[in-house]
């Protein structure tokens, strides 16, 4: 049954849940440096899932004067213009940061079962989940690997989820996530890779607005198993799943030699990215993307964003905490929640056949060499696209209605991208008052020159 918190609502913007992590970890520095910005309650209304006290002891620590919060609890109200922070536990926690206690464990899940709660009746439409000490979370009420095992089991109705770590339009999902690496060979199997490939592509559409993402699949062995040299995964079973998604009508490439693929840099020319394993996916993405990666659960019924770290006990406490990470997942729960409320229109992909043939002419400007690449040229193939023909028309008749609708309300040129605002902090951790750089210019800071 609902709240009737939420069918009161005095505000459409998101309700965004933010749970609060391993106190002792840096959960609760970066929480407090982000939400400082009296301008984060613009776009969304924040409701924390911890301790009042242990958010003002780290704004001590910090010396932070300009966060303020309302408490809120099962007799009083939401308020849309302000911090909200719902009390998880009664029992006064010493903080210790840096260091592993059973107390900030079992606080932690506390954080995350409350909140949890209130997903499922849909007092809140997102969560973001600061980091967790993997090791003293675990009890008898929380048994799983992570929150991204955790969430799979309370809201996936029985569906795939995908480990999604996203940077504007760097999306990687990974086919094995927390599992010993001995065990990833045997992991690798036709249903594995069909069903998360499955929902990547369904994420894509569903969260992400991109009608026809086109997603590139990574091999398991070095250069791709070399034709069966290096390894056979490749050949009798990456390679029959890509060709079914292709027969489907689905952009699907690969499978690809990672070194190869991200060493050129050549995961720009794809909406996804699918590894076979954590690392495969993840070490390349972090040292692209370390400060502003965000970690995404695809497949979930509730939108569950987190930044891409861990609890970091050897800075915790000190301030130096960088928030960058933890601020674009908050923005990327928002994004997602209008995506699929409908209020971000969706993007509009080229034709099908011209983007194939822009790929294979820049490979061929540039020369570029996919080393090992077990697809050779099957992955230009323009015939194997042709069950999707009748799609892509449709997609191009949609393209020009919207690009008519934005005409006809003023809009000018029908915008591919969203629109969400990215903003520069200054020193102390706030914004630059008016500056702002568009998602398609993340990597190209603008000055306003007001400031």
């Amino acid at each position: 049954m609902k709240d009737k918190t939420q069918k009161n609502r005095k505000s459409n913007k998101p309700r965004i849940g933010i749970t609060i992590g391993d106190y002792n970890g840096i959960g609760p520095e970066v929480i407090v440096k982000v939400l400082q910005d009296k301008r984060i309650t613009n776009i969304c209304t924040p409701i924390v899932y911890g301790s009042g006290k242990i958010l003002t002891k780290y704004k001590r620590i910090l010396s932070i004067e300009d966060f303020t919060y309302h408490q809120y609890n099962n007799n009083s109200y939401i308020h849309d213009q302000k911090i909200n922070v719902v009390n998880c536990w009664t029992e006064v926690q010493e903080l210790d940061p840096g260091k592993v206690t059973q107390e900030a464990g079992k606080c932690a899940y506390l954080s995350i079962s409350r909140a949890s709660e209130d997903l499922k009746s849909e007092l809140i439409d997102a969560v973001v989940t600061a980091p967790i000490n993997k090791a003293n979370i675990q009890s008898e009420d929380f048994k799983h690997a992570g929150h991204t095992e955790y969430y799979q089991e309370n809201f996936a109705s029985g569906r795939d989820t995908l480990m999604t770590l996203c940077s504007g339009d760097l999306r990687v999902g990974v086919v094995t996530g927390h599992i010993p690496i001995k065990d990833v060979a045997a992991s690798i199997t036709k249903e594995a890779v069909s069903s998360k490939l499955n929902v990547m592509i369904e994420s894509l559409k569903k969260d992400f607005g991109i009608i026809k993402p086109k997603v590139a699949v990574m091999g398991l062995n070095p250069h791709a198993g070399e034709d069966g040299l290096l390894g056979d995964e490749e050949i009798n079973v990456i390679s029959p799943v890509i060709k079914e998604f292709k027969k489907r009508g689905n952009l699907v490439f690969g499978p690809f030699p990672a070194d190869g693929f991200f060493g050129t840099m050549s995961f720009k020319n794809y909406d996804g990215v699918l590894c076979m394993y954590h690392d495969q996916g993840l070490i390349p993405f972090k040292l692209h993307s370390f400060e502003s990666g965000v970690n995404y659960t695809a497949g979930l019924d509730i939108v569950r964003t987190s930044p891409d770290h861990g609890t970091a006990y050897n800075i915790a406490g000190r301030g130096v905490a960088d928030e960058t990470s933890f601020r674009e997942a908050l923005m990327q729960a928002v994004d997602i929640v209008k995506v699929r409320s409908g209020e971000i229109e969706n993007q509009i992909r080229p034709n099908a056949r011209q983007l194939l043939q822009d790929r294979k002419d820049q490979i061929k400007n540039q020369k570029m060499v996919l080393d090992g690449n077990a697809g050779g040229e099957e992955e230009f193939d323009l015939s194997e696209l042709e069950a999707g023909e009748r799609k892509e028309a449709q997609v191009t008749q949609q393209q020009k209605m919207l690009e008519n609708k934005a005409k006809n309300q003023g809009g000018g040129k029908f915008q591919h991208k969203q629109k969400r605002e990215h903003w520069k902090p200054r020193k102390n951790g706030n914004f630059n008052k008016g500056e702002h750089r568009p998602q398609n210019e993340r990597d190209k800071p603008q000055q306003n020159k007001n400031d």
